[in-house]
C-alpha cells in the first residue's frame, strides 16, 4: 500500500526507507525551493522576452519554441546558482551533505494540447526511472516552477509499484544512450524516433495518484515508482525542476527499492555529485559494484 506523507518529520534515513518501501513525501513549499524557482522563473522569463511562459506555446512556432528550450535548458542545468540551490535544499532538508549524491537539477516542460511532446519535451510514458540505468537506491525530487493542476502534472500507478511489468530494458544501456540519443533530443520535434524503455504489455493506469502542490512544494518518490506524465489538456505548459539523489550509505549496504522488473546494463552513478563539494563524484568502487546488468527481475 501506497502512502502520502505531508511534511513528514523523519529523518533523512527514515525518509529514505519509506519511499523504497513505496511511500510518497509532500512538502510544503519553503524558502530554500522559492529561491530555486525564482532562479528559474528568471531564466524562464528571459529566454521568452516578455511572452507569458504558459502560454507562449499558442503563439510560437513549434520549431521555434523547441530551439528556445534547447538553448533554455542546458543553460538552467549548467547554470552555478542552480547547483548552489540544490545544496541548500538538501541541508534544509536535513540530509548528510558529505553522504548524499545528486545528479543535475534538470527544467521539464509540458505543452497543452499536444503542441510538443517529443524530443526536448518529451511526454514519459508509464516507467520506472530505474528502466533507465538508474541506481534502485535512487530518491527522486520534483518541483513545480508555476502552478500546476492535476490536468498538467505527473501521475503515479501505485499498483506497479513491486508489481513485475513486461518492459524493453533489456535494451537499454546508458552509456551507449549517452552517445547516440541524449545530444539529439532537440532535433525530434513532431515525433521521437529514439529507442527507449517502454511497457510492453498493457497496464492499467488507474486507480492512480496525481499529486498538486503550489510552485515551490516538494514531491519526493523512489525512482522504482512507477509514474508517467499527464496528458496535458490544461491549457497551459507545465514547467517544473527534477533531480535525483543518492545516499552513500543505502549504495554501501545495499539498502534499496525492490526491483520489479528493470533489467538494462550500466549506470547513472557516474553522473552524481556530491552535495557538498561539486567537484566529487561518487566513488568508482561503488560505481564498479553498479556498473553491471541488474540481477534478472522476479517475475
Amino acid at each position: 500500500m501506497t502512502t502520502i506523507y505531508l511534511d513528514p518529520t523523519f529523518d533523512d534515513e527514515t525518509r529514505r526507507r519509506q519511499l523504497f518501501a513505496g511511500d510518497l513525501l509532500l512538502f510544503s513549499s519553503r524558502p530554500t525551493t522559492r529561491a530555486l524557482i525564482d532562479h528559474a522563473r528568471e531564466m524562464i522569463e528571459e529566454a521568452f522576452a516578455g511572452r507569458d511562459p504558459e502560454t507562449a506555446q499558442f503563439e510560437m512556432d513549434v520549431e521555434a519554441y523547441a530551439a528556445l528550450l534547447a538553448d533554455l535548458k542546458p543553460r538552467f542545468i549548467h547554470h552555478p546558482r542552480s547547483k548552489e540551490c540544490i545544496r541548500d535544499l538538501l541541508e534544509d532538508l536535513r540530509c548528510d551533505l558529505d553522504r548524499t549524491y545528486f545528479d543535475v537539477p534538470r527544467m521539464r516542460s509540458s505543452t497543452s494540447d499536444n503542441y510538443l511532446t517529443s524530443g526536448i519535451a518529451y511526454a514519459f510514458h508509464p516507467h520506472r526511472d530505474t528502466w533507465y540505468s538508474a541506481p534502485l537506491a535512487q530518491v527522486n525530487f520534483w518541483i513545480p516552477i508555476y502552478p500546476i493542476t492535476a490536468q498538467n502534472g505527473v501521475a503515479f500507478h501505485p499498483r506497479y509499484f513491486d508489481v513485475h511489468v513486461k518492459n524493453g530494458s533489456r535494451i537499454y544501456d546508458y552509456v551507449e544512450w549517452n552517445k547516440t540519443s541524449r545530444q539529439d533530443a532537440a532535433k525530434h520535434i513532431h515525433a521521437d524516433t529514439r529507442v527507449q524503455p517502454k511497457a510492453e504489455e498493457e497496464v492499467e493506469l488507474d486507480p492512480q495518484i496525481r499529486p498538486v502542490m503550489p510552485p515551490g512544494g516538494i514531491l519526493v518518490f523512489s525512482g522504482a515508482q512507477f509514474h508517467s506524465s499527464v496528458p496535458n489538456d490544461s491549457g497551459r505548459t507545465r514547467f517544473s525542476i527534477d533531480f535525483r539523489t543518492v545516499s552513500r550509505d543505502d549504495l554501501e549496504s545495499g539498502r534499496s527499492a525492490p526491483n520489479a522488473d528493470s533489467d538494462c546494463t550500466s549506470t547513472t552513478l557516474g553522473d552524481f555529485l556530491q552535495a557538498r563539494d561539486f567537484s566529487v563524484h561518487v566513488p568508482g568502487d561503488l560505481i564498479d559494484r553498479y556498473d553491471v546488468q541488474h540481477e534478472p527481475a522476479a517475475t
